[in-house]
């Protein structure tokens, strides 16, 4: 049919190759979108919205932008499988003066929990989510998305994770509260994965993210790190377009308040 639709023999429904994914009712070829997905694969550490405008020759910035949100919500695989084995917890912060915060206050930051998958002495696949507080019901729902029960979750001796066994996991604790500079050798892969997580921010988009938009940052900076030992950039591109048809269709207004 005429503009692109597809007419159905039996009950005359017209629809398009887009609808019901991130690309419905775009107004611009797939193939400028397919240079962006490539654009956003190819990059070991991303890009920014400025970028995406100026390598694409997009008219506006906020075309560029809701783009790569757009994307970012294509980065979760649904169904995605949950850690297991040995898997490290810990939160970390995300604001002004974060490096200097003790304790768990959370004044003017956001706190991010982190959990990493060992394997041997390196990192397996990571988990991250903002969450509202250091409470149980916060840190132990993010442990019960993240990681497989049965598992064995290493954290320090933080009470909020006290009930880890009733919910099923094999706890391991190391107490930190006598030696806080020792954190990032006791729990070496959570504390790696913080730091190059607030690098990447601090350098691809200069700091420039928002509380309100923390998780889909989280979510690609996730994607990226779980498939950095890929050979081929064509594999993640791939996969990219694959999710983004299995996603939902994401209006702009969602975009820009995604909490509503």
């Amino acid at each position: 049919m005429a503009r692109g639709l597809w007419l159905c023999g039996s009950c005359r429904h017209q629809t398009s190759v887009t609808a019901g994914t991130i690309f419905q009712d775009t107004h611009m070829p797939l193939t400028l979108w397919f240079r962006a997905i490539w654009l956003v694969a190819s990059q070991k550490n991303g890009v920014s919205a400025v970028s995406v405008q100026r390598t694409l020759g997009l008219r506006s910035y906020q075309t560029a932008w809701a783009w790569l949100h757009k994307l970012r919500r294509a980065m979760v695989r649904p169904g995605r499988d949950r850690l297991t084995g040995r898997v490290e917890v810990d939160e970390t912060y995300f604001g002004a003066g974060d490096e200097d915060a003790m304790g768990r206050d959370l004044t003017g930051k956001a706190l991010v929990a982190i959990a990493a998958q060992e394997d041997g002495a390196g990192i397996g696949r990571i988990r991250m989510r903002r969450v509202p507080d250091a409470s149980a019901a916060s840190l132990l729902g993010f442990v019960s998305d993240a990681v497989e029960p049965g598992s064995v979750v290493h954290t320090d001796g933080w009470e909020s994770y006290s009930g880890l066994e009733k919910e099923g996991y094999r706890h391991k604790v190391t107490l930190l509260k006598r030696r806080p500079r020792a954190a990032s050798k006791l729990l070496p892969r959570v504390h790696r994965a913080a730091s190059l997580l607030k690098r990447w921010l601090m350098g691809t988009h200069q700091g420039a993210v928002s509380h309100e938009h923390l998780d889909y940052y989280l979510d690609e900076f996730t994607f990226r790190f779980n498939r950095r030992k890929s050979g081929s950039r064509g594999k993640l591109f791939y996969r990219l377009v694959q999710q983004a048809v299995q996603v939902e269709p994401k209006p702009y207004r969602t975009l820009i308040h995604p909490n509503l």
